[in-house]
């Protein structure tokens, strides 16, 4: 349900930039999403279609780009990606070590957005 309050956000973002460029109409909105928010593109649109009734964004189609959960061992240096949602616990695969630094996987953005 989270994907609402989200989704929310990314109308008024939307909405506030389209107004600024005199856009008549959105037509796509291209958002970068990171693996750790948990956020489902087809629920993102569904709650979209319907609090962008009667806005110039109604109709617009949400493109997601995921990006991966990524680590850097502050022991040995290097990155590697993890899947927090199939592992119990990470750790480095290069030297087992537990003192790592997240380096993305959180991002939440709108990159781009088509208009007329």
């Amino acid at each position: 349900m989270h994907e609402l309050a989200v989704t929310k956000s990314i109308l008024r973002l939307v909405l506030n930039s389209a107004s600024e460029i005199k856009a008549s109409k959105v037509q796509a909105i291209y958002l970068t999403i990171g693996e750790m928010r948990n956020l489902e593109q087809d629920w993102i649109q569904r709650y979209f279609d319907y609090i962008s009734a009667s806005t110039i964004a109604e109709g617009a189609r949400i493109k997601v780009k995921k990006i991966p959960v990524v680590f850097r061992c502050q022991q040995c240096g290097q990155e590697f990606k993890a899947s927090i949602h199939e592992q119990e616990m990470i750790l480095c695969p290069y030297c087992s070590s537990e003192d790592y630094s997240l380096l993305s996987g959180r991002e939440l953005m709108v990159e781009n957005m088509e208009v007329i």
